[in-house]
């Protein structure tokens, strides 16, 4: 039962007793506070998202030389960069879904083509989702590919991650609670890539090959979405970074 000096209210009363009132009013200002706070703070937050986009639905129509293998990409040139070496530029290729564009490039390999894709974008680094059907091969010149050069044996400390939804389709497509959709997305063919960063939290994208060049399989979803260190060869082929090693050699970090 309340007390003599317990205030109490009934809902038919015209004004609650002076004290509860004052008490509902603090806390009502308090959430007032609070929710504006929240609104505030949320696209603050938001902001600190990695810089990942995808462009859905605005499909862009653009030209290069297919390479087929080991993974699907497109080769553009980029004459404002022979100078330095750097005259072609790398755009890897993905089908829409959970799966890579192996199917969609079949007998092109080496041609010139046209196409249509939606762009993925992170940190500078861009990747095509492929219109099916957009594909045509042209007749004019096929540019080269560019020159691999092996940089030596490395051992690279990162996270494995599937290049399509890290790279701008899904946000922040990254760390365990992605861990199943990469899975998925791999499985399907989709490019692995390794993030590496260094102690400024600065990433770095290192494309995973296996020890012979061709694309990896299954034996690399283990390690998916978890920090490992792998030991193999390093190379530069044109703008990207190339890890050729075996899967066997992984080694899950704590």
């Amino acid at each position: 039962m309340s007390g003599p000096d317990e205030e109490f209210y009934v809902g038919y009363l015209p004004a609650a007793p002076p004290r509860l009132a004052r008490t509902l009013k603090n806390r009502v200002v308090a959430l007032f506070f609070l929710v504006v706070l929240a609104g505030a703070g949320l696209p603050v937050l938001h902001q600190l998202r990695p810089a990942a986009r995808f462009e859905y639905g605005s499909a862009v129509e653009m030209a290069g030389t297919l390479a087929a293998h080991p993974h699907p990409r497109l080769l553009v040139p980029r004459p404002a960069r022979a100078a330095g070496g750097a005259g072609v530029s790398s755009l890897p290729l993905v089908a829409p879904w959970k799966h890579g564009a192996d199917a969609l490039v079949a007998g092109l390999d080496g041609r010139r083509v046209r196409l249509r894709a939606t762009l993925a974008f992170r940190d500078g680094v861009a990747l095509a989702e492929v219109v099916p059907g957009s594909l045509a091969a042209e007749a004019t010149e096929p540019v080269p590919a560019p020159e691999e050069h092996v940089l030596g044996r490395r051992t690279l400390v990162g996270e494995i991650v599937d290049s399509k939804c890290f790279f701008g389709v899904m946000n922040p497509g990254e760390l365990k609670p992605h861990r199943g959709c990469a899975v998925r997305c791999l499985s399907g063919g989709i490019p692995p890539v390794l993030c590496v960063r260094d102690a400024a939290g600065r990433a770095s994208y290192v494309w995973l090959l296996a020890a012979d060049g061709t694309a990896l399989g299954p034996e690399v979803l283990e390690f998916v979405a978890e920090p490992v260190a792998i030991e193999g060869e390093l190379r530069q082929r044109g703008e990207d970074l190339v890890l050729r090693a075996d899967p066997a050699a992984y080694r899950r970090l704590e």
